[in-house]
């Protein structure tokens, strides 16, 4: 189901990436900005540390980005964060005497797929940077 992890994920990014002096990239700048708690922050850039797209010196404070912000997808993005692989959940166990409890589920199920599929297209064609450009 949709959270706000993906959302949070852009917000840290964009601020690396508008940030021109990264020493103070604390994760209680970061966490300022997101307005959340920095361990929040510290666990998601560890998220995104992972997947790598962002790197940091141990004891030295601030992040960078692995990859220019024009080349990075929102999807890449999505998929580095472990986003949810539905956006809707279809509920269990409809009437099956109920004409309609017989076949919602698996009507549901093709009009979810059809959704899923063109998050995932439109996901593909933005980057951070239409973020970016979008923040200016």
């Amino acid at each position: 189901m949709v959270n706000s992890r993906f959302s949070v994920a852009i917000h840290i990014l964009s601020l690396i990436a508008t940030t021109s002096d990264k020493s103070q990239l604390t994760s209680e700048y970061i966490a300022g900005s997101v307005n959340t708690n920095p361990v929040v922050v510290r666990r998601m850039i560890g998220v995104l540390k992972k997947a790598g797209l962002l790197t940091s010196q141990s004891g030295i404070a601030g992040y960078n980005l692995l990859v220019e912000p024009k080349d990075l997808t929102l999807l890449a993005i999505y998929h580095a964060i472990d986003g949810p692989e539905q956006l809707f959940a279809i509920h269990d166990e409809p009437n099956p005497a109920c004409t309609v409890g017989q076949k919602i589920q698996r009507t549901l199920e093709g009009v979810y797929t059809s959704v899923w599929h063109a998050m995932e297209e439109q996901l593909q064609a933005q980057t951070l940077q239409n973020v970016l450009d979008q923040l200016r």
